[in-house]
């Protein structure tokens, strides 16, 4: 549905979920992304919630399945949608390894953003992200976002308390970075 320079960002299909349920039973990978304490989740569960969800009808949202090489490689989305202000929280996560530090995680970013300001409007996108995921805060700070404050010590992971980093971008921010690119 909506195409970068290296993924696609689709709706999630059932053929999707065994490589989603792989994902989310990675220790290192629920780790990174704040799943603390990770818990486990059986395939069975995982097709369920994903069966009752299309039961229900309708479009998918504003959840992204992402591809590369033909190949679903993770997910993302925008959520907490405050309709006043503008501003919403994105998530991502990349779970195939061989997609890691390549790329495909800024570009599903930028991608996203595209979509948040130039075809829903927001005016701001922002995150959380632990304070010990570097990986995650310089690819984040690559696609214009700025950190905006943090909460010490406030996560509990992997046997220690961390930082809660806050960042965000401003549509105006993400223009200004875009104004020549085509995006």
């Amino acid at each position: 549905m909506l195409k970068g320079e290296k993924v696609i960002l689709r709706a999630l299909k059932r053929e999707d979920l065994l490589r989603q349920w792989q994902f989310n039973n990675d220790l290192e990978m629920e780790i990174a992304g704040g799943g603390d304490p990770p818990e486990p989740q059986s395939l069975a569960r995982l097709e369920a919630e994903f069966d009752e969800s299309v039961s229900r009808g309708g479009r998918d949202g504003t959840n992204f399945a992402i591809e590369a090489d033909s190949t679903y490689i993770g997910s993302c989305g925008l959520f907490h949608f405050d309709q006043i202000a503008h501003t919403c929280e994105m998530g991502i996560g990349i779970g195939d390894r061989a997609y890691w530090s390549h790329g495909y995680g800024r570009d599903a970013v930028q991608v996203l953003l595209n979509y948040a300001f130039r075809l829903r409007n927001l005016h701001k996108v922002w995150l959380t992200v632990n304070a010990n995921n570097e990986r995650a805060i310089r690819s984040y700070k690559a696609c214009g976002f700025t950190e905006e404050g943090r909460l010490r010590q406030h996560v509990w992971s992997n046997g220690k308390h961390i930082d809660l980093v806050y960042m965000g971008v401003l549509r105006s921010e993400w223009e200004a970075a875009h104004a020549f690119d085509g995006r």
